[in-house]
């Protein structure tokens, strides 16, 4: 299987239960489900005139929307060629739920890497049972992409996006919905760093004994 990637490349993982691990980053091309604060919004289109070589991707020093395809063996090879230290994969987009990522999950495990998957819950998680699902629950944002109740059970991490107390609210009975035993670790995260976002996830999450997330590696600049 092929997949479209945007950029591959290695850096810190800046926010969620793995903030700070030394990770790989798979970046997927394509999202429909176009959240307003959406910091990846040049992969939401896959344009075919926008379609380069899999070898120009790892050499890219910008975020725009060229994308290129690559199967499993090359995504290995490229990350053994490059060099790269670290042991930690992060699946993302776009939505990188669009794609079948048990083949890519596999094959990135059996060579020793953990996995995780960013996805917005809109679209059936395929991947291996050991990945790491971050869910970043997009409740009603999209009339046409709905949060999958499959994708909320299968998450190991909810992390949700957070402006103002509705969105609190929205989440509270979202988790409602799941009755089985699995322990998951919710997480707020402030939407663009807004002071009185800071502040509500801060306060609701001393209430409920949840996690606070920080977009750190826009603090320190770094992909």
């Amino acid at each position: 299987m092929q997949y479209p990637i945007n950029a591959i490349f290695q850096t810190l993982q800046g926010e969620g239960v793995y903030v700070g691990v030394p990770s790989i980053f798979i970046r997927l091309q394509g999202c429909p489900v176009g959240c307003q604060w959406c910091d990846t919004k040049y992969t939401w289109n896959k344009l075919s005139h926008k379609e380069i070589s899999w070898e120009s991707i790892p050499l890219k020093i910008s975020n725009n929307n060229s994308w290129g395809l690559a199967d499993t063996t090359e995504i290995l090879d490229t990350i053994t060629n490059l060099g790269w230290t670290a042991k930690h994969v992060v699946i993302t987009g776009g939505e990188p739920c669009l794609y079948d990522l048990r083949p890519l999950s596999i094959a990135l495990q059996a060579t020793g890497l953990t996995c995780q998957i960013e996805t917005s819950g809109t679209h059936a998680i395929l991947c291996s049972m050991e990945t790491w699902v971050t869910v970043s629950p997009k409740i009603k944002k999209n009339k046409n992409h709905s949060l999958l109740h499959q994708a909320l059970k299968r998450a190991d991490e909810i992390k949700h996006p957070v402006g103002r107390q509705r969105d609190i609210d929205a989440l509270v009975n979202c988790i409602k919905t799941i009755t089985d035993e699995k322990k998951r670790i919710i997480l707020l995260q402030p939407i663009n760093h807004i002071t009185s976002a800071i502040q509500l996830c801060i306060k609701t999450c001393i209430q409920k004994n949840w996690r606070l997330s920080i977009q750190t590696h826009k603090y320190i600049n770094i992909p």
